[in-house]
């Protein structure tokens, strides 16, 4: 029989996204291939502290831990120990230290799957740690993850690429605090009332506004000022929210297209708890209801935003389409897309014919193949 490959997923962490994080990560251990991989779950508190696998273990919901019986009883002793991933190859794996901070172990990782939405594990900066340390990962790189979590960097991306997106303008948090008035009359310029006010390193719609009149665009402001130091203002379209999927390296695959529908007319957006509970005001539609030619499109336009970022692994490309032109816009792009009981990622990929199970075998089998693919890479002038 086979070995079994070992599978580091790694969630939580510091950004507001932390418990749906959680959440994807359950989503994972509960659909992977348990025939095919041994799950070591690897969690980040709130606070940044990295927890041993019993330690994470005690944060997954009772039917996800249900699936991973032997776990504590192998691993009791690290439940109080830390725990790292150095960026050193020859420690290719997490390392264990008991209650003292001595007594050094290993534990094996073939592939990280780093469930991690926000900043702090989608933004780049654990995809450089496991650059370092030389371990596959699934998903988009460094560059990639950092240029797709600054919703700024995107655009200029996406523009550079001749993507259609909606009006925008940004500014830093310093520069609001000390000239307000300027930007405030600079919005109402460029982009007018209503408009939306978004931090430009966070997603799952934290931090997000809409602002109907002055006042409201300046508490918006100030809310999107707490999470990040970058912020956007982006026009107010009257339009359908449609998402495609994206998956693959090199040559990337779109899936069919998906929508939300909104029951509830009051809901002026989909906020986090329209997105990640089941309210019964939104439903996830798919295959959205468009023409042929449009999700051709939509497909079309999601691998080009992939590509614009040099994307790898998976991806979940988001679009407006406007009621009254019917111009296509596309609002973002997420590296790390939700991958909840409830995100649309999967769904996508399941009316596309790609089951949940399936879906993780192809984002490990593709974290493996780029692994290969940088090995190629020559590193010194020998």
């Amino acid at each position: 029989m086979a070995k079994k490959l070992r599978v580091g997923v790694i969630f939580g962490g510091r950004s507001g996204e932390h418990e749906v994080s959680v959440r994807s990560a359950a989503s994972v251990i509960e659909s992977i291939d348990r025939k095919k991989y041994e799950v070591l779950p690897i969690a980040i508190s709130r606070e940044g502290k990295w927890l041993s696998p019993p330690a994470a273990y005690n944060l997954l919901p009772p039917v996800t831990q249900s699936l991973l019986p032997s776990l504590p009883s192998r691993l009791a002793d690290q439940v109080a120990g830390a725990v790292a991933i150095l960026g050193d190859p020859s420690h290719a794996g997490l390392l264990s230290f008991d209650r003292n901070g001595g007594a050094l172990t290993s534990e094996r990782l073939d592939v990280v799957f780093p469930v991690l939405h926000g900043p702090f594990g989608e933004d780049g900066t654990l995809q450089g740690l496991l650059e370092m340390a030389n371990i596959p990962y699934v998903g988009c790189g460094v560059l990639a993850s950092a240029c797709g979590m600054d919703k700024v960097t995107m655009k200029l991306l996406f523009l550079q690429a001749g993507l259609p997106l909606c009006r925008y303008v940004w500014f830093l948090r310093s520069h609001w605090q000390n000239e307000r008035a300027r930007i405030t009359r600079t919005i109402m310029r460029e982009i007018g009332l209503p408009c939306y006010v978004k931090p430009a390193n966070l997603g799952s719609s934290v931090g997000v506004s809409r602002a109907a009149d002055k006042s409201e665009l300046e508490q918006a402001v100030e809310l999107a000022a707490r999470y990040d130091r970058k912020i956007v203002v982006e026009e107010a379209v009257d339009a359908r929210e449609i998402e495609c999927a994206v998956i693959g390296n090199n040559e990337p695959k779109a899936s069919l297209p998906g929508e939300y529908v909104v029951h509830d007319n009051s809901a002026r957006f989909l906020d986090y708890e329209e997105k990640y509970t089941k309210t019964g005001h939104v439903d996830f539609v798919v295959p959205a209801p468009v023409s042929k030619a449009l999700a051709t499109k939509i497909q079309r336009l999601a691998i080009r935003a992939f590509q614009s970022i040099d994307g790898a692994g998976l991806a979940r490309v988001d679009f407006f389409f406007k009621r009254d032109t019917k111009e296509l816009l596309i609002n973002e792009l997420n590296t790390m897309p939700g991958l909840t009981e409830v995100s649309g990622y999967p769904k996508m990929w399941a009316a596309s014919g790609l089951s949940y199970t399936r879906m993780l075998d192809v984002l490990i089998e593709l974290a493996l193949e780029r692994q290969r693919e940088k090995s190629l890479n020559k590193i010194s002038r020998d």
